[in-house]
């Protein structure tokens, strides 16, 4: 059966050998490998870029999961966070934050199980974002505070930034309300289609019009005590704009991927700045079904199909290109007769999209210096139990 073209993934050049692991045989797959030296380095790698200061950076909890990985960052000194489930609020609290941002808009129920996770864990700051003064009634004698989200232009969710009069009504309505006024919320996250050097440029002029929102906050009586930007694509752009040094507020971005890493962060970011593939899928090769053809274990239940196919890359088998996956099979083209492995074989994938596909699995092989150090739930997997009963 022919199959449309398929583009492989780029990565860097990375030796398979750094993420080979003794005893992989015995190992159930697909698996899920996080490599703790490297979510170490990759920690590294972003406080450098901060200057060494962690009270800039707030990472998204979406892409570690694991409660292990982020206490590792709260001993590291990162103590502010965003989320978007209440799974990963209470995991977030757990694991020693101090301050979390539910940066998901919250309505009923939801809003609720936020109120109460935010008595539970009263040392934290819980906040939570709105957009409009309805959405501030139901965190009304709360201890939760509210950060104003801003659409950039993504037109997911927030006020629109051209809207100031807008924006104004809303902060003096979490004030008329008794609450916290923390800040705005701008995640930029549709950059991510440009290359480097556009991106900047776009996601500058969007940086202009946001601290001129800072800027008539601050003229009304109603400062910004902190602003947000930048998931992972747009973080160059954070790190560049000047504006953002010597402000009256507190700035930090707010990169996750990049703790773990995956084809799509390595290939948005510039290449020296160090970041490299941290949570891989151990995978195994089941069928040889045809002519430069193999199948894997890796199907898109295992190997998030969300940004699209190839959703991974194979590490150390540059010539190697997946195609669409069904469910439980990853078929993979080879090419060359000659290059066929053995049934039985293992391949380590690294994924297009690494959240999604953390998510999908319920636990995680840690390694070690080489080695199986063992193996941990992915405590913020899914989403809670609908209902308390």
């Amino acid at each position: 059966m022919k199959t449309a073209a398929v583009e492989p993934l780029s990565l860097p050049d990375l030796s398979v050998e750094g993420y080979r692991i003794p005893g992989a045989e015995a190992v159930l797959t697909p698996a899920l490998v996080i490599y703790a030296e490297i979510v170490e380095s990759n920690i590294d790698v972003t406080l450098g870029l901060l200057g060494g200061d962690a009270g800039r950076w707030r990472p998204h909890v979406k892409t570690a999961k694991l409660g292990s990985v982020m206490r590792r960052m709260v001993e590291r000194g990162v103590k502010s966070f965003k989320c978007s489930t209440t799974l990963e609020l209470m995991t977030v609290c757990e694991a020693g934050a101090t301050d979390v941002l539910l940066a998901y808009p919250a309505v009923g129920a939801n809003a609720g199980r936020v109120r109460r996770i935010a008595e539970e864990f009263s040392p934290a700051r819980v906040s939570a974002l709105v957009e409009t003064p309805e959405q501030v009634e139901p965190w009304r004698g709360s201890r939760v505070g509210l950060f104003i989200d801003i659409n950039p232009g993504m037109d997911r969710t927030g006020v629109e930034q051209d809207r100031g009069d807008e924006i104004i009504r809303l902060a003096e309505a979490i004030e008329s309300a008794g609450l916290a006024f923390r800040g705005v919320h701008y995640y930029d996250g549709h950059l991510s289609g440009y290359d480097l050097s556009d991106r900047q440029a776009v996601a500058h002029r969007g940086y202009d019009r946001l601290m001129e929102i800072t800027r008539v906050l601050e003229r009304t009586g109603l400062p910004a005590e902190e602003v947000i930007t930048a998931g992972t694509p747009a973080f160059p752009c954070s790190l560049s704009y000047e504006g953002f040094s010597g402000a009256s507020f507190t700035h930090r971005a707010s990169p996750g991927t990049v703790i773990y890493s995956d084809c799509t962060s390595l290939s948005q970011l510039p290449a020296g700045w160090g970041y490299r593939p941290a949570a891989v899928v151990l995978s195994t090769v089941v069928s040889r079904p045809a002519a430069g053809r193999i199948t894997c274990d890796a199907g898109h239940k295992t190997v998030s199909a969300d940004a699209g196919v190839p959703t991974c890359a194979v590490l150390g088998r540059p010539g190697f290109v997946p195609l669409r996956p069904s469910e439980e099979h990853l078929p993979i083209e080879i090419g060359r007769e000659a290059d066929l492995p053995s049934i039985g074989e293992s391949l380590y994938l690294v994924p297009r999209h690494v959240c999604p596909t953390v998510n999908n699995f319920d636990h995680a092989v840690i390694a070690t210096g080489g080695r199986i150090a063992g193996v941990e739930r992915v405590t913020a997997r899914g989403r809670e139990a609908p209902l308390s009963i």
